[in-house]
């Protein structure tokens, strides 16, 4: 395996709420890392090392674990409140409050732990819930929405120097808005693409982005397997968007935000 390489970005000021701290006793659906305590049924417990990536955040947004939301006004059933119990992750980021190039917020709000030295070709299962907004849409169109990111080192034949890359998910429109979306399937919907050198190799990259199996298949090129560094749900640096993520879905474990902490499940 190559040499890992220290990650640099120069964080700034985020306000966030950290998961609480807990006990790992079991892991589950063989997930390296997904950990689960024996809870109900031995389907939930508490994932430790969840929180804000201080060095990918830029300006000062929010992502913090919190109840709700629920609504809008009007809604409800089931898309008027969180899927998974009580709370989700909070977003909050702005499209011109910096003095930098460009001005807008970032934020990743992640696990620098728990995916370590993971195979990035065993990923099978990715996505999440969305609360998406008219309000959203009308800042930066219908595809304004946070996605998720796994920095990896892609192991490239052809780039045998690049020990660096961000593989970046961004999700299509949510089908619905002012409400809890259904699960919005990575694998199958929006676009993925890799940043820096590995994007240009492969040909995904952001201005010929490639299906989750594309992408797969361009990492899979012979050579050593592609390894993650972390996994994140992340927002910005581009428009103004205020909502909520929830049932982050990574393999067979379903990362349930509350506002005391994050808990895990086990997928259906």
């Amino acid at each position: 395996m190559k040499r890992r390489v220290t990650l640099g970005v120069t964080a700034l000021a985020a306000i966030a709420v950290s998961a609480i701290p807990g006990s790992a006793t079991a892991a589950t659906g063989g997930d390296r890392g997904n950990a689960v305590t024996a809870a109900t049924g031995g389907d939930r417990g508490h994932s430790d090392h969840w929180g804000v990536i201080t060095r990918n955040t830029i300006g000062s947004p929010v992502a913090a674990l919190r109840n709700g939301p629920y609504g809008s006004f009007g809604v409800q059933g089931p898309s008027a409140r969180p899927p998974y119990g009580r709370g989700s992750l909070g977003i909050e980021v702005a499209d011109d409050s910096t003095s930098l190039t460009p001005p807008s917020e970032k934020v990743d709000f992640g696990n620098e732990v728990d995916f370590f030295g993971d195979p990035v070709l065993g990923l099978n299962q990715v996505g999440f819930h969305v609360f998406q907004t008219n309000e959203n849409i009308s800042y930066g169109g219908p595809r304004n929405l946070p996605g998720i990111k796994f920095e990896i080192d892609p192991n490239l034949t052809a780039a045998p120097a690049t020990n660096y890359s961000t593989m970046v998910w961004m999700p299509g429109p949510s089908p619905v808005t002012n409400r809890w979306s259904p699960y919005l399937d990575a694998t199958t919907t929006g676009d993925w693409f890799l940043t820096g050198n590995a994007g240009n190799v492969t040909g995904c990259n952001q201005t010929t982005m490639c299906t989750f199996q594309q992408l797969k298949t361009a990492l899979n090129d012979g050579g050593e397997q592609p390894i993650i560094y972390t996994a994140a749900v992340s927002k910005g640096r581009d428009h103004m968007w205020i909502g909520a993520v929830d049932g982050l879905r990574i393999n067979n474990t379903v990362y349930d935000f509350e506002a005391h902490g994050v808990k895990t499940r086990r997928a259906n």
